[in-house]
């Protein structure tokens, strides 16, 4: 089973947005060019998700403007549903919420009859009025936090007295933090209007991991640009700009929409990796140094590598013919500079305290890895060939070299450790010591024992338990979608 944040995870990589279209159809709006189709509303709707398809990481039908058109509204929300791509996500926005078997039928009817992936929710309630709606872990919740009306601050801004008697927090703040609480399985988001970047910013740093829905860029105000360096995360996403009229009314959709995800993708790429530091009191497995817990930055590195696609979930055929719960490809990471950049500061702060004259990559992946690192350190660099040329010079190690110095070997991942010491073979018979082994994620399944074994010392960015337990607390996969990843990495 497929998470709502897994879902979405997918559709931002596959468009390389965050752009959530709104399909809100209003009679009275209807564009000239639709009025004379057989049905103008559905007419218009089709056009707009035709548009923004290649866009639009998700699509929020706002069931108000369907509701108001009585029988007629809900044929025309059945088939514009069924024209949404169905790899892309759609939110209700149906703000529900009531007590006991009310909501209980509200969930059905979002989730089992009209078949969305999520839904708005008002917690006003309590958490009791939405737990049918958050048990269902397939399924995503947006909670209503700051909205994007004028008069969002009459309630939302009111201050909640503290335990202590003294002036509390604004009750939008203490939403933000209750709906953290309600996240147990990883399938709760935030709305905070784009017309209030002040609180989204606020709303942000309580809730640093979680998606936001932001509506109010364009028609009712709310600047694009302010929106995203209020609301993006470290990773670059966790923010989804949801646009209406905007959209709607354009003269050329298409056009619109891309000039929208051209100003997100822009402020994407901006969006700043901090370095990772070094744990102070390294503890991991043996033979290992460990990854750097308890470091947001190596956090916001392990949220980049999933989101980039470098890190998924499913259910993949692997080399050996084993059917995987999980798939780490971080050949992909050439294809996103800033995640590159921030694997290789991770690998020069494990590098630094090493002893070494170069840097030896692994063919493939590490690859560009290693390019990366030596630009950084001013290191040179040089790797085994997996083949032997029979031409040429005939060289098993590519780079210049002299017998006697110490290399330090990259690579991209670590499993069994068998991989390494086959590459590690041609550097020492080139007369090249070989004292220290860098990666970026450790699979835990023995490599770190073996290598030490052989007297070589290994060096992970990231350990697996760790990189699972990072996308488990942010959402990223469920409780069980994690057991089942370190069952099956554990029967190996």
């Amino acid at each position: 089973m497929s998470t709502f944040n897994e879902k979405l995870q997918r559709a931002v990589m596959r468009t390389d947005s965050l752009l959530c279209v709104g399909l809100d159809p209003e009679a009275h709006r209807v564009p000239e060019r639709f009025q004379n189709a057989a049905d103008p509303l559905l007419a218009w709707n089709l056009a707009i998700i035709e548009g923004t398809r290649t866009f639009a990481c998700a699509y929020k039908p706002n069931i108000a403007f369907y509701e108001a058109l009585g029988r007629r509204g809900f044929d025309l929300l059945q088939a514009t549903l069924a024209a949404i791509p169905p790899e892309t996500p759609v939110i209700l926005d149906a703000k529900r919420s009531d007590i006991g078997s009310t909501a209980e039928a509200y969930a059905e009817t979002v989730y089992d009859i009209w078949r969305a992936d999520a839904v708005t929710v008002s917690p006003y309630l309590g958490g009791d009025s939405l737990e049918p709606f958050l048990r269902r872990p397939d399924k995503g919740v947006f909670v209503l936090c700051h909205t994007s009306n004028p008069g969002a601050g009459e309630l939302q801004g009111l201050r909640v007295s503290a335990a202590d008697g003294q002036r509390g927090r604004p009750l939008y703040q203490v939403v933000a933090e209750q709906a953290r609480a309600w996240a147990t399985h990883g399938n709760v988001g935030l709305v905070v209007g784009a017309t209030y970047p002040d609180p989204l910013r606020i709303v942000r740093s309580i809730a640093p991991d979680m998606w936001i829905l932001a509506p109010g860029v364009g028609a009712q105000g709310g600047s694009l640009e302010a929106t995203l360096a209020a609301g993006l995360t470290g990773a670059g996403d966790g923010l989804l700009i949801n646009v209406s009229r905007g959209l709607a009314q354009a003269d050329d959709i298409t056009a619109a929409a891309g000039e929208l995800v051209s100003v997100i993708r822009a402020a994407r790429r901006a969006q700043p990796r901090a370095a990772v530091e070094r744990p102070a009191d390294p503890a991991g497995n043996p033979g290992s140094s460990p990854d750097s817990r308890g470091s947001a930055d190596v956090e916001t590195l392990a949220l980049a590598l999933h989101t980039t696609g470098c890190v998924q979930f499913g259910d993949f055929t692997l080399h050996s013919g084993q059917q995987s719960p999980i798939y780490i490809d971080l050949r992909l990471l050439v294809s996103d500079p800033a995640t590159l950049r921030q694997a290789s500061t991770a690998y020069c702060t494990l590098l630094r305290p090493l002893a070494f004259d170069r840097i030896a990559g692994i063919p493939y992946a590490a690859l560009p890895i290693a390019t990366a690192v030596g630009l950084a350190l001013d290191k040179p660099i040089l790797y085994p060939r997996k083949d032997v040329k029979g031409y040429g010079t005939g060289r098993t190690i590519e780079g210049h070299y002299r017998a006697g110095e110490t290399v330090v070997v990259l690579d991209d991942l670590v499993t069994t450790g068998d991989s390494k010491v086959t590459a590690i073979a041609p550097l020492e018979a080139a007369g090249l010591e070989v004292r220290d082994i860098v990666v970026l994620i450790d699979r835990e399944q023995g490599g770190a024992q073996q290598l030490a074994e052989r007297g070589y010392q290994l060096h992970s960015v990231l350990g697996i338990r760790r990189l699972l337990d990072i996308l488990c607390r942010h959402g990223r996969i469920t409780p069980e979608r994690q057991a089942e990843v370190l069952a099956f990495l554990g029967r190996k």
